[in-house]
């Protein structure tokens, strides 16, 4: 307990790993580390410009065609409108306000949320001519331009509302969801990136612990939990909100009595495919630099994806007698939500493990408890994105430990200006995960449910009847997805 109490003194948290090494838990206001970077970290920078592409094919076309084959025929384009319109949306309000609100201190509120002190980019750097400007790494005095971090940041803003439409889709109506996912990126996402990402870097961390000071982070950040790539931030953010959607929206019309088939499941795999080879980036890149970690990101990315595709296989094929395509992809999913938090802290064959527990245990939220309670979450994203990110986010807590091949985590208070590994207690290390999903869940939950009411009360959240049952592409947009 001598680890944690010293630990302690540095952050007013004072958890197992008070300043956990995340691979991922992203960067942090550069003005709050007043140790002048030694230079920018070229490799990283390049690394981090592909990964933020690679993210973005994620949402466009990877997402938009994944949920579009899985939605009917009558309703493909309104999902790639609505996808590729919250992209743009969140793209802007990211410029804006959301960075800012995200990884800057707040204040006295710098607990939950950021300040506005860059708004509109106010002090960047454009030109990314001065390291003192740059963007914390995870090494002392690598920095990257900040305008890259920004880049790789918005990514990330932008695909996690993006995520919450496969719950009810087919029935949303246009205006109200693009408003619902403006008002949630700066309500809920942008308060939860902060709690759990926010820190001042390692040579933030290093000026503090020599100065007796408090270490200034996110509340999250500050207990210790471990978050390599957004299990928390993104998936079970995005997937706890679909659900209270979805729940309070009701039903599409004729569910449970009329055959809602996949149009194109084509499209689906494409789309499936697409996001797995983007989630390279969002995984890889979120270690910031080009180095080995970000090599084992990538490896556990690719491992624990098969393996949680083959779990969803398996366990289909011996319940309902036939493996199918649609449970194929379905797993690939499940495996990458569930690697996301453990990308840069498992080995790959913790990673395996993680990958097709999760593709059981989603397989059965999206069956057997989802019949059982009979919510109709049309693509499955609280099954898949709530349930693989809430395993993935307290699997993390073993899959890290060193005991099991894990990377454990960094304590760069210990030796201001280095880092060296910390004492790795799993039992705490289970509970502190588990705290940060229980915020999660709770914030996201009820603050979805508020932003609802108010949406539905002013200019609504659902299509009429006739219009669903006509389909979104004509009703909505007046276009048709195909011609024939």
């Amino acid at each position: 307990m001598s680890k944690l109490n010293r630990l302690a003194g540095v952050c007013s948290a004072g958890a197992l790993a008070a300043l956990a090494f995340a691979g991922a838990a992203f960067a942090q206001d550069p003005a709050a580390s007043p140790i002048p970077p030694a230079a920018f970290d070229s490799g990283g920078t390049t690394w981090m410009m592909v990964s933020s592409v690679l993210v973005l094919a994620m949402t466009i076309p990877g997402l938009a065609l994944f949920y579009g084959g899985l939605v009917r025929q009558k309703n493909m384009l309104s999902v790639l409108m609505q996808v590729s319109s919250i992209l743009c949306v969140v793209a802007i309000i990211w410029v804006v306000y959301g960075y800012s609100l995200a990884f800057t201190d707040g204040g006295s509120l710098n607990a939950y949320v950021g300040g506005f002190s860059k708004m509109f980019l106010a002090g960047v750097d454009f030109a990314g001519l001065d390291p003192t400007k740059g963007a914390a790494t995870f090494s002392n005095g690598l920095y990257l331009p900040e305008l890259v971090y920004i880049l790789f940041q918005m990514t990330f803003a932008c695909i996690t509302p993006a995520l919450i439409i496969g719950a009810v889709a087919e029935r949303v109506k246009f205006s109200g969801l693009i408003v619902f996912c403006a008002l949630w990126v700066t309500l809920v996402y942008f308060p939860i990136a902060h709690m759990v990402w926010f820190w001042p870097g390692p040579d933030g961390v290093a000026a503090a612990t020599l100065a007796g000071a408090e270490v200034r982070s996110g509340m999250v950040w500050g207990w210790g939990a471990l978050d390599f790539a957004g299990g928390t931030v993104v998936h079970i953010n995005a997937g706890i909100a679909g659900l209270v959607l979805c729940i309070l929206m009701g039903k599409r019309l004729g569910y449970g009595k009329d055959a809602m088939p996949p149009h194109s499941l084509v499209m689906s795999m494409i789309g499936a495919a697409l996001l797995w080879v983007g989630w390279f980036g969002f995984n890889a890149g979120s270690n910031l630099a080009a180095d080995g970690i970000a090599a084992l990101a990538a490896m556990n990315t690719f491992v624990a994806t098969a393996a949680a595709a083959v779990g969803w296989v398996l366990i289909e094929w011996i319940t309902k007698g036939h493996p199918s395509l649609l449970g194929a992809i379905s797993g690939m999913v499940a495996g990458l939500v569930a690697i996301t938090p453990a990308a840069g802290f498992a080995g790959p064959n913790g990673a395996i493990i993680l990958g097709f527990v999760a593709g059981l245990v989603c397989f059965f939220f999206c069956t057997t408890v989802k019949n059982i309670f009979k919510y109709d979450d049309s693509l499955d994203v609280f099954g898949v994105h709530c349930i693989g990110g809430i395993i993935g986010a307290i699997g993390t807590a073993i899959v890290a430990n060193p005991d099991f091949m894990g990377q454990g985590w960094l304590d760069y208070a210990a030796s201001p200006g280095t880092a060296v590994a910390g004492a790795y207690d799993m039992t705490a290390q289970i509970i502190t995960q588990a705290k940060a999903v229980g915020v999660t869940l709770v914030w996201s939950g009820v603050i979805s449910a508020i932003l609802y009411y108010v949406v539905h009360f002013t200019i609504g959240m659902r299509v009429s009847a006739d219009a669903e049952r006509e389909g979104l592409d004509i009703t909505s947009h007046g276009e048709r997805a195909y011609n024939m």
